[in-house]
């Protein structure tokens, strides 16, 4: 009786603090969602449940040749879909270099992508923006997407790598002996394995430009080039700062395309989760 008791009294603990989360997590969505429906523009009139909700703050993002909604969306996927292709396509490609092969500086190199990841990336910002100046791409999205690709080599290279190295190498060695070069062994064993690891790299490489606003901040001047966090910020500062309607409005369809990837990569995440609890 009580082992049962104990039990009971762990799980109530445990669902306690699930639903205590679930409000930390949940209150601010459905206040900036609440927000987004109610009439006017200001905050401090804002109601949690608004008694008379509207859509126009959605229509006037699409629709008023004010709002330069839609080029910050366009940007923003822009960048956020080549940046998933070409961190999916670098990382595995440095991974498996690391993963497989025996070269100088192997293990240095290793290091030092160890030590990157303890240094964000605005330490170098300064080094970065004159970069961006002597080849032209100050004030572009494909600057900004340079940042990108190179920012994220460190984390997801290390991270795919030690997927890569829970693959047997037994594969390899059997499809040698069959005539397979690296380029095949990687193409036609590396990645379809590798797909779970991969997903949670396109997932978390799609994500970025539509969470980071420092970044684009720095390198973007003009709004035509803004992404959307950037572009949302003139909404509350300086003479659009009572837009905090029209804000929440924006901020929510954000996550859209983000759930959308996040479903299609699913399976992909899920299969990886269940890989990774019985390796070994």
């Amino acid at each position: 009786m009580k082992t049962k008791t104990k039990s009971k009294i762990e799980v109530t603990f445990i669902y306690l603090f699930i639903l205590f989360m679930f409000v930390i997590i949940g209150y601010p969505l459905v206040w900036t969602f609440m927000m987004s429906l109610n009439p006017g523009t200001n905050m401090l009139v804002t109601q949690l449940v608004p008694d008379n909700p509207t859509f126009e703050h959605y229509n006037w993002l699409f629709t008023d040749p004010n709002s330069d909604y839609l080029l910050w969306y366009k940007n923003s996927v822009i960048i956020a879909i080549l940046n998933a292709l070409g961190s999916v396509i670098i990382t595995s490609l440095i991974a498996y270099a690391f993963s497989r092969y025996k070269f100088v500086g192997r293990k240095y190199g290793l290091y030092l992508f160890l030590l990157l990841q303890m240094f964000p990336a605005l330490m170098g910002m300064v080094a970065i923006y004159i970069l961006l100046t002597t080849i032209g791409l100050v004030d572009s999205i494909w600057g900004l997407l340079l940042i990108y690709l190179g920012g994220q080599i460190p984390f997801n290279a290390w991270l795919v790598k030690g997927y890569y190295d829970t693959i047997p190498r037994e594969l390899d060695e059997a499809a040698k002996i069959d005539g397979a070069g690296h380029l095949r062994i990687f193409w036609t064993i590396m990645l379809p394995l590798a797909k779970p690891i991969l997903a949670v790299v396109a997932l978390f490489n799609f994500m970025a430009p539509f969470m980071d606003f420092l970044l684009p901040q720095i390198v973007l001047t003009s709004p035509e080039n803004y992404t959307l966090a950037l572009g949302l910020y003139n909404f509350i500062s300086d003479q659009f700062s009572t837009n905090f309607t029209r804000f929440a409005a924006g901020s929510i369809l954000i996550a859209l395309p983000i759930a959308l990837v996040f479903l299609m990569l699913q399976r992909y995440l899920i299969g990886g989760l269940t890989a990774g609890s019985t390796k070994g």
